[in-house]
């Protein structure tokens, strides 16, 4: 199969989603997309919060009235707005109401410090941040706006978002989790920011060009860049997510535990959500007990997460005592799926867990493996309609790696990114320039099967050089994954003064596992080539963690070397 013409009959033959590759998605804009679905639902659920359920009709009105409360303030088309939210209801009508005020959204993690959110403050621009009355979070977004150019901080109430009980239980016994609203003019309350007489101006969004969100990396790599993703990126993307589900138009209850700020969950939780008409039960931050309750209470459908995420649940003592009758699949993304714990999550849920892949660069997702029928684990599965696919050699990107080999996975579609907020030269080096147009490096090295399956061998930046070989770290990590005392692992290089560098693994046990360091090392050794042995197994009580939750192999490199 030539992995460079994915429109090819042999991609057509073996196309496993249940949709056509070469389907169209027609620019449409993030409010006509919302706007569509609140004429469609309207009195259906689209957020369920600890209880409280939030209708279509009801959540688009307050993102109208938002709309019309920036105006009033001076809020312009290209104008940026800040969401510094955890998962509660008033993120779908802030995010889309910005959107509808002709804004450019801005997602940052409410894990945030308050450095990490001035830095971002500033380089995005933004004139209004979204908080709640949160301790954990208002205030640093007030240390932020005492320092920074910040003009308006809009603060939600959490009380007000709960169940009329739960509400009440907060406001008379949540001193330590909620925070007085200062009055001061810089400062207005969610409710006050509101026009319930009013309507926004119309604003003419070009779907296509018109910048929609500014979605950070995670700075894995370096300083985290803006990805400047448009109206067609998200709305194509959700779009797509939704042609691969089988069962599109069922009964539709999604989990709402991946944080809504990362880009994962803010298209296959939210706006694929929204254009399949479902529910999400939202939860504030993922704890494996409540997720279990809740999945229970909700009768869950699906369940998007992170690895992590479902070892979390595996772990948790309520596990054995949950019914899991109504989970059909459950997505998992951002880091790779270890064998054994797929197989240990499916046999103990009877539910599918399939892995996928997407950068923030692609609005979300690029590939998955189908939600039924072959699933290949290992892989990352086959692309979503309409995005194409190529191997870039690993030294050259204006050339294709060798017949067989793995090379640089590249992307194009209508997810793909505009570029890089205020860094042009950053967004030059993401693209190859072919005669075919621009591919987005996404510094990953795959490989690719006669049936359109993608496998991904490891991040560039991430191979270890022994001995002039260069060694996957992921491959060695799967390996040692299948040790049934080993629970997490990572894998990094570190110098070695006679092969330049060595392999290292660096893990955590399951429960009730005493295995030493050693003993781990002679028996990944024995099962690996020569140039992958690592020196040590360095057994750790926990390993290092990004926002969302995925094992974090740059800040493991700096905590050891």
């Amino acid at each position: 199969m030539d992995v460079n013409n994915p429109t090819g009959e042999p991609w057509k033959a073996h196309y496993a989603h249940p949709c056509a590759w070469d389907m169209q998605f027609p620019p449409l804009s993030l409010p006509e997309f919302f706007a569509d679905a609140a004429r469609r639902h309207a009195d259906k659920p689209l957020v369920d919060f600890l209880g409280r359920r939030y209708s279509y009709s009801e959540l688009y009105r307050e993102a109208l009235c938002f709309a019309a409360g920036l105006q009033q303030r001076g809020v312009a088309k290209g104008d940026r707005v800040g969401l510094f939210l955890p998962n509660v209801p008033i993120y779908v009508a802030a995010y889309y109401g910005a959107m509808i005020a002709g804004a450019i959204a801005v997602n940052f993690s409410p894990l945030y410090t308050a450095p990490e959110l001035e830095a971002q403050v500033e380089d995005s621009g933004i004139r209004a941040l979204v908080t709640i009355d949160s301790a954990a979070l208002l205030p640093t977004a007030l240390e932020v706006l005492d320092r920074s150019s910040l003009e308006t901080l809009v603060v939600g109430s959490l009380a007000d978002a709960l169940p009329w009980g739960k509400g009440l239980a907060l406001r008379l016994l949540g001193r330590k989790t909620l925070t007085a609203v200062p009055k001061r003019p810089d400062v207005a309350r969610w409710s006050d920011v509101l026009l319930y007489d009013s309507s926004p101006e119309p604003v003419a969004i070009d779907p296509v060009e018109d910048l929609a969100l500014l979605q950070y990396t995670g700075g894995t790599t370096g300083t985290p860049k803006g990805a400047m993703l448009t109206h067609q990126n998200l709305s194509a993307n959700a779009r797509q997510v939704e042609e691969i589900d089988p069962r599109k138009g069922e009964r539709d209850m999604i989990m709402g535990v991946l944080p809504l700020f990362h880009v994962f969950a803010n298209v296959c939780v939210l706006n694929r959500t929204v254009a399949n008409g479902g529910c999400i039960a939202m939860l504030p931050r993922f704890d494996a007990g409540q997720a279990l309750k809740t999945l229970e209470r909700v009768r869950a459908t699906a369940m998007p997460g992170v690895p992590t995420m479902y070892q979390a649940l595996l772990d948790h003592p309520d596990l054995a005592r949950t019914d899991f009758s109504s989970l059909r699949v459950c997505i998992s993304g951002g880091a790779p799926l270890p064998a054994p714990l797929k197989e240990r999550f499916e046999a103990a849920t009877a539910a599918r867990l399939v892995e996928g892949y997407g950068l923030t660069e692609t609005s979300g997702v690029v590939s998955t493996n189908p939600y039924e029928g072959e699933d290949r684990a290992g892989t990352i599965g086959q692309p979503l309609p309409a995005t194409r696919i190529r191997l870039l050699d690993k030294e050259d990107p204006l050339r294709d790696a060798p017949p067989g080999e793995p090379g640089e996975l590249a992307i194009q579609g209508p997810q793909v990114m505009r570029g890089y907020w205020r860094r042009p030269e950053a967004a030059a080096a993401a693209f190859a320039e072919r005669e075919d147009g621009r591919w987005l490096r996404t510094g990953d090295v795959a490989t690719i099967d006669a049936e359109g399956y993608l496998q991904i061998v490891d991040r560039i930046k991430d191979m270890i050089a022994v001995g002039g070989f260069k060694v996957f770290p992921s491959q060695v990590e799967a390996v040692i994954a299948e040790h049934p005392a080993v629970k997490e692992v990572l894998v990094i290089g570190v110098p070695d003064a006679y092969r330049g560098e060595s392999p290292r693994a660096y893990v955590t046990l399951a429960e009730g596992a005493s295995e030493t360091g050693d003993r781990l090392r002679d028996w990944l050794n024995a099962r690996l080539g020569k140039h992958e042995r690592v020196d040590r197994v360095v057994v750790r009580d926990s390993l290092p963690k990004t926002m969302i939750g995925k094992l974090d192999r740059k800040a493991l490199r700096a905590e050891v070397l």
